[in-house]
């Protein structure tokens, strides 16, 4: 009997992938370019789940196992993977890796690059003598992923990418240094652009204008404009767009919804528009994009 295999597809699962000129800023934008997240999701009991690049990528990748068991191929041998057990994989490196079949793993993983990043790769697998070591579960490590993820569906403001690699680097630290790694809580009185953007994200299957966002959050239409772009640094149609496109990545990645049918769910009526959008966002278009998560 032939193997079942899936790349991507479990039910809860979340995954991030960041647009191609979003990686350019990061790439140049200070300290952002030390290290910076290209792609972060969750996979809950990904059964099947398989991947298999023979000339590696050009990401470093990690991936922290917390239920269920998988392994990893490299050039210097197969590794197990257990509970509370994380792998890395350098940049470049030929890897395999899966879930268990008969007790499939559930994972956090994030790729990465910066140019740090070599550094911190090597130090979380202990100079590249271990890809797959052992770590205590901590939830403040989950919520900091948490915060990572929601920070980035929240769009990509300087201050969100900013914000979300900082926390990066002290999730790493979580791993590298478990012994040290202190439990830190934080309350933030949410402000009036950080609620416009929960308005947003609650209408991304309509279309917004200026006014209605304006008017959501009692302030004239120059006020907002001008608090919003100077605290994310777009204006709010372009980053209502922004998140809009980052909704419909999901749809292309996890399901096999037409593009008219992606277009209208995410409150953008016209399909060629939706593309045109798509495209200059993301930098290849929808059809593009779905074969290539594919």
């Amino acid at each position: 009997m032939q193997t079942i295999r899936k790349r991507e597809g479990f039910e809860g699962q979340r995954a991030i992938v960041l647009p191609k000129k979003i990686l350019e800023v990061c790439g140049y934008t200070p300290p952002v370019n030390a290290l910076y997240i290209t792609d972060i999701g969750f996979y809950p009991r990904a059964t099947y789940h398989y991947r298999e690049r023979p000339n590696g990528i050009s990401q470093n990748i990690l991936i922290y196992c917390t239920e269920g068991k998988g392994w990893l191929e490299v050039p210097t041998g197969t590794y197990k993977v257990n509970p509370n057990e994380f792998l890395i994989i350098p940049a470049d490196m030929p890897h395999k890796y899966g879930a268990d079949e008969k007790s499939p793993w559930t994972i956090h993983w994030v790729h990465f690059k910066g140019i740090q990043a070599p550094y911190f790769a090597s130090l979380l697998s202990r100079q590249y003598k271990e890809y797959v070591n052992y770590s205590p579960f901590l939830d403040e490590r989950i919520r900091i992923f948490d915060s990572i993820a929601r920070a980035l569906e929240s769009g990509y403001s300087l201050d969100n990418l900013t914000y979300s690699n900082i926390s990066f680097a002290y999730l790493l630290a979580s791993f590298s240094f478990p012994e040290k790694f202190a439990l830190a809580h934080h309350t933030i009185q949410k402000d009036t652009v950080d609620l416009s953007i929960e308005y947003m994200q609650q209408h991304l299957d309509v279309s917004l204008t200026l006014e209605q966002m304006a008017s959501a959050i009692n302030l004239s239409v120059s006020h907002y404009s001008s608090i919003f772009r100077k605290k994310t640094g777009y204006s709010p149609v372009v980053y209502f767009n922004h998140l809009k496109i980052q909704h419909a990545c999901q749809y292309l990645q996890f399901t096999t919804l037409r593009i008219n049918e992606i277009s209208s769910k995410v409150g953008i009526e016209d399909p060629y528009y939706f593309s045109r959008m798509f495209t200059k966002i993301m930098g290849i278009s929808p059809q593009e994009y779905r074969n290539k998560k594919g």
